[in-house]
């Protein structure tokens, strides 16, 4: 389809994390692969432009997936008894392994694109492996899908199994230097390339120090893992004993934030300094709250990030989380949110429709620039949503539709979906 066109139907967008806007018959502009506006009648300087009309249909922005590990798809639902630690060293690390078979990569990695282009998500933030090649062949993958995304080769010389760590700092730096080169070479339109420092405990020190200057030199952003687990900030505070806070552990090197994006999982149990901390950096925090009830973390502070003006988008974190649906991340992040607000810390209410909404779209979408809304000048992202599967008595207006659909849908009722205005089905 031409990037010049316009969608009709039921329309539901951001302004910001408390105003949904959810209008009936609406019409919304795609100029030059981004959003024109949303209208009541077509605009006269846009009369010549095709018009797709979706009917009774929901129109929403693209939903943006800010952490999720490629090749944890396989063993989704799997050893949900664990805690963290024991699930990575019993489930993880084993399977990732296995993607040194290009092969098995390639079979491996085709599930996951293949659902995941499937899905209401537009733009993610995705983990691979140590491997270089199956890393590029990931992001082979996903360019050929037509989805938005920043793709991770790990990296980790520490505290690893021997069969994946990697042999040395140096060899790690090597390898990501030669695989951003590579990415680089391809000319991808629609992938980049996003460091990804396993968490602390995989990476040693000089290898912090190699990642930030090939940042510099790249300009690349970065994603890691942040204070999920009790046993796992212990262990930082050991391996870093000069770190007040976990979050030093990356800031020390210049990759919290400020002159590197950063887009941190979790903070479960990030306190008063490293709130403050990702506050001032601008640090995105990526909530999954399936992830955190699946191996026991616990419930993140949501409500708090918000409030502080903290960049917050969600996570489904696959495979801690047992689905790459972000309706389910919304769902399970209002719910967890009452958990908490009933058995921890009253003063913390709990999340709304439109905040989790918002964090959705808007919230996460921001890490990719001007992404997840239909105001003027976002890229086009948008899908299109049939919930005529969903039988109600009675009727219902267009946002409590969308309430309903965060509950109780899935693929089905995905009926079309646009990223940077190509039409992907």
């Amino acid at each position: 389809m031409e990037k010049n066109f316009i969608l009709k139907g039921h329309v539901c967008y951001s302004v910001d994390k408390d105003r949904l806007i959810a209008e009936e018959n609406r019409y919304v502009v795609c100029v030059d692969g981004k959003s024109g506006g949303v209208f009541k009648e077509i605009p006269e300087a846009c009369a010549s432009f095709p018009v797709v009309d979706y009917g009774d249909r929901l129109i929403i922005p693209g939903f943006s997936d800010l952490h999720i590990h490629a090749p944890q798809y396989s063993y989704r639902g799997l050893g949900m008894d664990m805690e963290l630690l024991e699930w990575l060293e019993t489930n993880t690390f084993p399977e990732e392994a296995k993607f040194s078979d290009l092969e098995y990569a390639e079979k491996s990695y085709g599930i996951f694109t293949e659902n995941l282009r499937k899905s209401a998500t537009t733009r993610a933030c995705i983990f691979a492996t140590v491997h270089r090649e199956a890393t590029l062949l990931l992001m082979d993958q996903l360019e050929a899908s037509g989805l938005a995304a920043m793709v991770g080769k790990v990296n980790m010389d520490r505290n690893a199994p021997d069969y994946l760590r990697e042999a040395s700092y140096r060899v790690s730096a090597e390898e990501t230097e030669a695989w951003v080169k590579n990415a680089i070479q391809r000319g991808y339109k629609n992938t980049q390339p996003i460091l990804t420092p396993r968490f602390t405990p995989s990476c040693t020190d000089e290898l912090m120090a190699e990642l930030k200057k090939i940042q510099k030199s790249y300009e690349l952003p970065l994603q890691s893992h942040l204070s999920e687990n009790p046993g796992e900030i212990a262990w930082v505070k050991e391996l870093c004993p000069w770190s007040e806070v976990y979050g030093d552990a990356y800031a020390r090197f210049g990759l919290f934030g400020e002159e590197c994006p950063t887009v941190m999982a979790h903070c479960v149990y990030s306190n008063d300094r490293e709130i403050q901390m990702m506050k001032e950096r601008g640090v995105f925090i990526a909530h999954c709250p399936e992830s955190n009830t699946n191996i026991s973390s616990g419930v993140a502070p949501v409500r708090r990030f918000l409030d502080e003006g903290i960049h917050v988008g969600l996570g489904s974190d696959v495979a801690g989380g047992s689905t790459e649906s972000i309706f389910h991340a919304m769902a399970h992040a209002i719910q967890v949110s009452k958990l908490r607000w009933r058995l921890q810390d009253a003063s913390l209410k709990a999340l709304t429709v439109e905040e989790v909404f918002y964090m959705a779209t808007k919230g996460g979408g921001e890490f990719f620039g001007k992404v997840g809304s239909f105001e003027p000048g976002y890229e086009f992202d948008a899908v299109i949503l049939d919930d005529s599967r969903l039988k109600h008595p009675q009727e219902l207006d267009v946002k409590k539709r969308l309430e309903r659909m965060i509950y109780f849908s899935d693929d089905r009722e995905i009926k079309a979906k646009y990223v940077r205005g190509n039409q992907l089905f």
